[in-house]
């Protein structure tokens, strides 16, 4: 019988034209699974939202400015705005399976307010006459700078406007990859975040004159603009 099996085996021949799929290929970036193309748009997206001056981004860039705490800072930051970001983009999906008009009513109400903060910005560009102060106040203990570093993130509303409502909404327009979405809106997260804090004293020349906030608060209207406009039906 073993003569015989190996007589049959030596038989066989594989076909001259094997099929696509029996034909060896080179690594491709589709092997992962994931839509980098998916993952760098919820990066822009998170960074457009993100970029925006705000309670928040002042206060880091205050502690880059005095060294105090960079670090720590920044990490919480990044971690509650990940936190949101997959709330967001996990749980939004389902309340709107289950109330389908609720998408319409965030993507244009998401829109007016994008619409009315970018409006905001622009005033604030034409009016704004202040420059970021860092004056030599005393410094705060760890537990006070991280209380007050969370007090500004969480009690925000417009944190979860951007992070909860937005992205969650945004991340619903591309189905089946909202977990590359959300890893691009976190990344996005940790560059900005991080990149403010330690970057925070080579701006200090320049976010010491009021002109450079003008400009930062007129092209942050411009950017959420441009991301309402997206929000309706331009992407």
């Amino acid at each position: 019988m073993d003569k015989l099996y190996l007589i049959r085996v030596s038989r066989f021949k594989y076909p001259k034209s094997a099929p696509r799929s029996m034909e060896p290929r080179g690594f491709q970036a589709g092997d992962l699974g994931m839509d980098f193309s998916t993952y760098f748009t919820g990066m822009t997206m998170g960074l457009s939202l993100i970029v925006a001056i705000g309670a928040q981004n002042a206060f880091i860039l205050r502690q880059g400015l005095r060294h105090e705490y960079v670090f720590a800072v920044c990490l919480a930051c990044a971690l509650s705005d990940a936190v949101l970001i997959v709330i967001g983009v996990t749980s939004l999906k389902q309340v709107i399976a289950v109330l389908p008009w609720l998408d319409p009513a965030m993507r244009y109400g998401g829109t007016a307010f994008l619409v009315w903060y970018g409006a905001k910005s622009l005033l604030s560009a034409i009016r704004s006459t202040g420059a970021l102060s860092v004056a030599n106040s005393s410094s705060a203990s760890f537990g006070k700078t991280m209380a007050m570093c969370l007090a500004l993130t969480w009690l925000n509303p417009h944190v979860y406007l951007d992070t909860v409502v937005l992205l969650g909404t945004i991340a619903t327009r591309f189905p089946g990859h909202q977990a590359e979405f959300a890893a691009g809106a976190m990344t996005g997260s940790f560059l900005f975040f991080f990149s403010l804090g330690y970057g925070a004293t080579r701006l200090k020349p320049i976010f010491s004159r009021p002109a450079s906030w003008r400009i930062l608060e007129a092209i942050v209207a411009c950017v959420m603009w441009l991301i309402a406009f997206k929000l309706l039906g331009g992407m």
